[in-house]
């Protein structure tokens, strides 16, 4: 250790009384973390890329201080779900202080894991007050039947009005309207059911019809228009 001149020539002053750092709640416990290897929790976080084309929610299972589950879902950018697939395969086995300090090739990624880091380390996990935390595999739980992240995706114009591309339910393949041209309901294929489904052994067609449902009053439509092409 160097010290300055005038460090070197002060006389020594006792720091007196010192409570040590805050404790945080980790997995229905207190903790005092004063080291990385103290840090457990399951989190989720957004980022964002520098102009803002595209955007990652990244979700981690920590354990001791080692990532132990990482998923990555991105939107809004091609070049984006490339770069989620490295991270994917980077970001388990290392120290959220590691993640941190990674490049994780994209900017929203990167973004992520810096806003995860915040949540982690001040004990604002979504696993905060589980005891014993999140099981390895609670990612995967986040996507649902089908292991598909659950997109919305919608579109309108002034002259033409609006469109339902994609919901949770799934692709949408009509839209249902009344009287009035106003949206009541819509039909949706999940491709998730749909691909389980085939791998089931069951052909497109028959695959594609136990996958398909609606939601609203599409009974009750005058029409039901094609999003995409009408």
């Amino acid at each position: 250790m160097i010290y300055s001149k005038e460090v070197e020539e002060m006389c020594p002053v006792a720091q007196g009384v010192h409570h040590g750092c805050a404790p945080i709640p980790e997995e229905a416990k207190w903790v005092k973390a004063k080291a990385v290897t103290d840090i457990s929790g399951y989190t989720h976080g957004i980022g964002w890329c520098a102009p803002q084309q595209g955007a990652c929610k990244l979700s981690l299972n920590v354990k001791e201080g080692i990532i132990q589950e990482a998923l990555v879902e991105t939107i809004g950018c091609s070049g984006m779900t490339h770069s989620a697939a490295m991270a994917a395969e980077i970001l388990p086995g290392l120290t959220v202080m590691e993640a941190l300090n990674t490049d994780l090739v994209c900017d929203a990624i990167n973004t992520a894991m810096r806003e995860l880091f915040l949540q982690i380390v001040y004990g604002r996990t979504q696993s905060a007050f589980s005891e014993g935390g999140l099981a390895i595999g609670a990612g995967l739980e986040d996507l649902g039947k089908g292991a598909r992240s659950m997109v919305g995706t919608t579109y309108g114009t002034l002259s033409k009005g609006p469109r339902y591309l994609e919901l949770t339910d799934g692709y949408i393949t009509g839209v249902a309207l009344d009287e009035n041209d106003e949206i009541i309901g819509y039909k949706y294929v999940n491709f998730g059911k749909m691909m389980d489904f085939i791998k089931a052994g069951n052909d497109a067609q028959t695959a594609l019809d136990k996958a398909s449902g609606q939601y609203g009053r599409v009974q009750d439509a005058v029409r039901v228009i094609d999003p995409r092409k009408e």
